[in-house]
């Protein structure tokens, strides 16, 4: 499983806890990072566009992780790709159940509004669960116009 994450200034440094949490917790070591690589101001879609065009390209193995101040932003970037589906968590049922009802492939985390630890979380129990399929699918099915 490849990781392609992304950041804007506001959630630089949780992207970087995140990062090394994949890489030393759970030993993945194919992580793309698409920036930014500071605090100094910028513009989301800056990262998510280059993110999104990626993974449009490997739907089937990799996940991506975005993250900004609100969450928001990056969400609804993420969201205008076809075949994209960014979901905006902000506990550990919302993360597993947008993987495991709608097929979720990118995380999208509020840096201002949820801790380390909550967010380390909501990682591990998107990438842990998978797609239940079934009536599931179905509705995915729908998403694109």
């Amino acid at each position: 499983m490849k990781i392609l994450i992304a950041c804007d200034h506001a959630g630089f440094v949780l992207k970087k806890t995140i990062k090394e949490y994949l890489l030393n917790e759970l030993k993945i070591e194919d992580i793309q990072d698409f920036g930014t690589d500071s605090e100094n101001s910028m513009d989301y879609p800056d990262v998510v566009h280059p993110l999104c065009k990626t993974l449009q390209d490997q739907p089937q193995k990799e996940l991506g992780i975005l993250i900004c101040g609100s969450g928001n932003g990056v969400c609804m970037t993420a969201n205008k790709y076809s075949h994209i589906r960014a979901a905006l968590c902000w506990n550990e049922e919302l993360a597993s159940l947008a993987r495991q009802h709608n097929n979720a492939n990118i995380l999208c985390l509020p840096a201002r509004f949820v801790d380390t630890n909550l967010a380390i979380k909501m990682v591990h129990q998107f990438l842990i669960t998978t797609f239940e399929g079934g009536r599931h699918e179905n509705r995915v099915n729908k998403i694109s116009c």
